[in-house]
């Protein structure tokens, strides 16, 4: 499944995921590199309690 991600640093310098098509679901990183990680496992459990509701 692809989805678009949003990243934009932060006034702290990290950086915040976002995933505009599931609402309410962001994550963040130190890097880049982190916050796609973080976003995509955000992602993940996130269609996951969906499927489940």
């Amino acid at each position: 499944m692809d989805v678009k991600i949003k990243l934009e640093k932060d006034e702290d310098g990290w950086f915040v995921a976002t995933c505009p098509s599931l609402q309410g679901c962001v994550s963040q990183g130190r890097t880049e590199k982190e916050a796609v990680k973080n976003i995509r496992e955000a992602i993940k459990l996130h269609l996951h309690c969906l499927a489940e509701g």
